[in-house]
């Protein structure tokens, strides 16, 4: 009995260190970026926007897992099977592989730059072409790997070293109690132009599109949906907990400012490591560092591992009995997006612009892969008519799709102003009309696959009888 209640907390052990591939993947160096500037520039105000983005993963994540256990299908799969005999079809997949591999070849170069730089913080006279250089052999030996669950291991520990030491960073930089308690329950909109923005950038950040594909395509036959949750619930808070502890240290570099004397510091790595060292410590600069470098590295693994599975599962093909007669290419795809990251490194491209393009990208797909998997889990020919979406959950994927869709909108208009000469846009006005167009969208959408939903119930009721 002993024995068996050992092995029941070992196996939970493994199962949550297997889940954190899901952390690695959206704990790169633009979430570090974001949740950085976010401190900086606005203290503890906005951490409700973390408390809230964590949530938003947390259903997208487990809405994504929980279609697949039930349907035996992965999402791309089960957006492939919802759109079969369709026109639509093929222009659909085709801009989810595309778009997807595109954003993860513009995460991989943040990637790669920011765990450079995380790396130079602690060795400031090494060269970043060596660094990236052992950067990319290591990524490479690792997506190598033929099994998927030691990839995942592989990610996991390096995420429980990555939340240790910007834990400890924030901890030991003694940060305000009730301050974080406000923040973190409390919503607030400071009357400052780029809030709302820079809202939307800490759910971006947060809730990454490929991110719901990788999560899909690692799980697996065994699976229960208990083990599934608790997994990915722990995985997910504690990827939370880590980009809370990054905010925190963000508060660093300004606190003590007026906030005109705030807005006016441009945000930089070595702005960042000045202030660790004044305040806290060199050896702060040095944990802080290695956690940067842990973000980037995980993240680079995964980038190019989620879009040779999302290739994968929507164009792959088999043989009759079962076995891939195509699967080498995907791999390849994981290689190619791994080169153009090291490619634009070598290059020494600036990380932060890199980065936050990279947010602007994951901007306009994730509203696209929200909709898909909200169709999908209320999909009765997939998932079942005992399991699909219940009230609560519905819930859930329509406010979540609501925020997607603002933060696609704002991109979108922000990308069209910006190739504009003379056109500016206030923050605010584009925020609020953004929010407006979104919830217009979000009601459309949602009595579509509603009413769907109910005829098709109804169908299979119906068949069923007769």
């Amino acid at each position: 009995m002993k024995f068996k209640g050992l092995n029941k907390v070992w196996s939970r052990i493994l199962n949550i260190l297997f889940w954190s591939i899901i952390s690695a993947a959206f704990i790169g160096p633009g979430t570090v970026t974001t949740a950085t500037k976010a401190g900086s520039d606005f203290q503890f105000q906005l951490l409700w926007a973390l408390s809230f983005s964590t949530v938003a993963c947390l259903v997208l994540q487990e809405a994504s897992a929980r279609s697949t256990i039930y349907s035996g299908m992965n999402l791309g799969q089960a957006i492939k099977y919802h759109y079969m005999g369709k026109r639509a079809q093929v222009p659909i997949l085709v801009l989810i592989v595309g778009a997807i591999i595109l954003g993860c070849a513009a995460y991989e170069t943040g990637n790669i730059l920011g765990s450079v730089e995380g790396i130079s913080l602690v060795f400031p006279k090494l060269d970043k072409r060596i660094i990236v250089g052992i950067i990319a052999l290591i990524a490479g030996l690792a997506l190598s790997l033929k099994s998927l669950r030691s990839i995942a291991n592989f990610m996991g520990s390096f995420v429980f070293v990555m939340g240790f030491t910007f834990i400890t960073t924030a901890v030991l930089s003694h940060p305000p109690v009730e301050e974080i308690m406000h923040g973190l329950v409390m919503p607030s909109l400071p009357d400052t132009p780029g809030a709302g923005l820079l809202v939307l950038g800490l759910v971006g950040t947060t809730v990454v599109p490929y991110d719901l594909f990788l999560g899909s395509n690692v799980v697996q036959k065994d699976t229960t949906v208990t083990d599934m949750r608790i997994g990915i619930s722990v995985a997910v808070i504690l990827g939370g907990i880590i980009s809370m502890a990054i905010l925190c240290v963000g508060t660093e570099m300004t606190r003590g400012f007026t906030p005109e004397a705030a807005k006016n510091l441009e945000f930089s790595y070595k702005l960042l490591s000045n202030t660790l060292v004044l305040n806290i410590g060199q050896w702060a600069v040095y944990v802080f560092g290695f956690g940067m470098f842990a973000a980037g590295f995980t993240s680079a693994i995964t980038s190019p591992l989620a879009s040779a599975l999302t290739a994968r599962s929507i164009f792959e093909k088999k043989d009759e009995k079962g076995n891939s007669k195509n699967g080498h290419i995907f791999k390849w795809v994981s290689y190619v997006v791994l080169l153009i990251g090291i490619t634009l490194g070598f290059l020494q491209i600036k990380p932060v612009p890199a980065i936050v393009a990279a947010q602007a990208f994951n901007g306009l797909i994730l509203p696209f892969v929200a909709v898909f998997l909200f169709m999908v889990v209320n999909n009765p020919a997939i998932m079942g008519v005992d399991h699909v979406n219940g009230v609560f959950s519905n819930v859930c994927m329509v406010v979540v799709t609501w925020v997607t869709l603002v933060l696609g909108i704002v991109n979108v208009t922000k990308s069209v102003v910006s190739m504009m000469d003379g056109v500016q846009v206030s923050p605010d006005a584009l925020f609020g009309s953004a929010s407006a167009l979104a919830l217009l969208i979000t009601v459309l959408v949602t009595i579509h696959i509603l009413a769907k939903r109910k005829r098709e119930i109804k169908q299979m009721l119906q068949s069923q009888q007769s």
